[in-house]
This record gives structure tokens, C-alpha cells and sequence, in this order.
């Protein structure tokens, strides 16, 4: 509990925006922070791996190992290597109130997660959907949509 307040005293200095009750648990990697946005009662999991530029709502669960990409390489031409083209441009990912984050997520750049959805452990994320969605599977896929009301 000790550790976790002190991970708390330091993020609300380091960024963006940061809510009250916020969890930042150890081994979270979040680049600089200074552009990330986390509301009340969220929180970054064990190990996860997030970009600099995220937005999280209010009462966003997070489990472990979870990895949001920032940005991916770019491939577009085959007269030169890939490793030499470098990096698309960023996109940033939001992720509303009110979301699930199972355990081992991988986010593909620039998703939104909607109020109200759960997404399944290992999934990976490469595509939105509604809010209120249960999503899982690789690739992503649309298990059900959560029935009733906010």
C-alpha cells in the first residue's frame, strides 16, 4: 500500500492529467507521461506497457502484462528495408469510462474503447466497436453487446 501511494504522489506531478484514486501498479511503463490523461479510480496494470499519449477515463480496470502501441513501423516500400523506414505517425488511443482491461491486452494504434465494454484477456485489439462490448479473440471480435443503461 505504501509503494502504491508513493507511485500515486509521483504520477500526479508527472502527468497530464491525473484523477484521484489512481493505481499506477509496479513495473508500469508510460514513456514520459507528460501527455497522458487518467481519470478517477483507473488504473495501469502490473507490467503493462502504454504510450505517452493515452487518454483513460473514470473507473477503467487494467490487468497485467497489457500493451498499447503508440505507433507501428511503416512498410510501404519494398526498394528499401523495413528496419530503415522508420515509424508511421502516432495515434493515440482512448479508452472511456467504465472499461474492463483483461489480462495480456494487446491495443493496435490508435483504438477507442467505448463506456461500458469489457475487453477479454489476450485479445487483441485491432479494431473499435460500440459501447458496452464484450470483445475477445485474435483478431478482435464482437462476443456480445452488455445489455442495459447508464
Amino acid at each position: 500500500r505504501f509503494f502504491r501511494y508513493l507511485r500515486y504522489q509521483c504520477c500526479r506531478h508527472i502527468f497530464l492529467e491525473c484523477g484521484r484514486n489512481v493505481n499506477v501498479e509496479r513495473g508500469a511503463f508510460f514513456a514520459s507521461g507528460s501527455r497522458l490523461k487518467i481519470g478517477d479510480n483507473s488504473g495501469l496494470g502490473i507490467n503493462c506497457h502504454v504510450p505517452g499519449n493515452i487518454v483513460i477515463g473514470r473507473n477503467v480496470m487494467m490487468g497485467p502484462d497489457c500493451h498499447i502501441l503508440g505507433a507501428n513501423h511503416a512498410f510501404d516500400r519494398i526498394d528499401i528495408p523495413i528496419i530503415e523506414q522508420g515509424f508511421e505517425e502516432p495515434k493515440m488511443t482512448v479508452i472511456e469510462d467504465d472499461v474492463w482491461i483483461g489480462m495480456r491486452v494487446i491495443f493496435t494504434p490508435g483504438r477507442s474503447v467505448k463506456t461500458g465494454s469489457i475487453i477479454a484477456a489476450g485479445c487483441v485489439l485491432t479494431k473499435d466497436f460500440p459501447s458496452r462490448s464484450l470483445v475477445g479473440g485474435n483478431p478482435s471480435r464482437l462476443i456480445r453487446v452488455r445489455e442495459g443503461s447508464y
